[in-house]
């Protein structure tokens, strides 16, 4: 492992290990307004939401790191007290990021990427029309975490309205993530797209004891084939398959294995262990355990 040491290294090679290494980051479109009524738009990825009750989303125009300069979100978001977080998808992160340009603070950056203002209901700054989740929001407060080169500004927001597009709404009216195709930012230019293969589900152990990796027979906790994937969704089970489940399923769907390995335990081991990893690629967890454990009952 190359150790680093943050205080040790030049501030834009820093910002750029951390930038590679942190994400896929989400991406806060935030339309704010000058105090003389200018309105002003820029994507920035150092953004989150932190609570519910109230709900709070906090993000980042850090200090540039060539000027040490601040940016004109920082000053209008200060000024005025309020900014609208839209969240970028797919089909709009080209006028996004042009959006992100340095124009000066005249410019309405609404007019050069191109995007539709909308006017909003409790706040003055404008909502970017074609993005699908647009939150009006209030500043609470902002913390300037330093006033060096790259030193962040957390501009901490209260949602107080929230505009939803119907569009991504799933049939019980919850947002579907293969409707909003949400792009996140990564380093340097990339960026990802949350769309098609690249969602996946893992269930969450909340409300369930799972038995955990430490809970696992021996040889599964130490197998070469398994990954640590496989361990995690091994150890979020509660309650392992019952020996007489594990005898039928070994007589109907293992049987071939068994026949074919005869004599050689090892490589009927690692038969059966490549074959429960490819049931647990397919979230068929039951059916893993199954398969290992009727090793243990041969």
């Amino acid at each position: 492992m190359k150790r680093i040491v943050p205080s040790e290294l030049p501030v834009p090679k820093l910002h750029g290990h951390l930038l590679g290494a942190i994400g896929p980051r989400p991406i806060c479109f935030a339309s704010t307004m000058a105090a003389d009524g200018t309105p002003n738009l820029s994507p920035f990825s150092f953004f989150n939401v932190f609570g519910a009750n109230p709900p709070i989303c906090i993000f980042s125009p850090a200090r540039r790191g060539t000027t040490n300069t601040t940016k004109d979100t920082y000053h209008n978001a200060k000024a005025t007290g309020e900014v609208v977080i839209n969240v970028v998808t797919y089909a709009m992160v080209q006028q996004m990021s042009l959006a992100s340009t340095e124009y000066p603070p005249e410019v309405n950056e609404f007019e050069k990427a191109g995007f539709t203002p909308e006017p909003s209901e409790l706040v003055r700054p404008f909502r970017v029309k074609e993005s699908p989740v647009q939150l009006e929001c209030r500043v609470k407060e902002v913390v300037e975490t330093g006033q060096g080169p790259g030193a962040g500004n957390l501009i901490i927001c209260e949602v107080v309205l929230m505009h939803i597009n119907e569009d991504v709404l799933d049939a019980e009216g919850r947002i579907d993530q293969r409707k909003i195709d949400l792009v996140a930012r990564m380093g340097g230019n990339w960026y990802c797209r949350a769309h098609g293969d690249a969602l996946f589900e893992v269930a969450k152990p909340i409300g369930r004891l799972g038995i955990g990796v430490d809970g696992l027979p021996e040889d599964v906790r130490r197998s070469t084939v398994l990954t640590g994937n496989d361990l995690g969704r091994l150890g979020n089970t509660e309650q392992l398959p019952d020996e007489t489940r594990v005898n039928e399923y070994k007589l109907t769907d293992l049987a071939d294995l068994f026949l074919e390995h005869q004599g050689r335990p090892d490589a009927l081991r690692e038969a059966l262990h490549r074959h429960a990893h490819e049931l647990l690629e397919q979230d068929r967890v039951e059916e893993a355990w199954m398969t290992l454990l009727a090793f243990n009952d041969r």
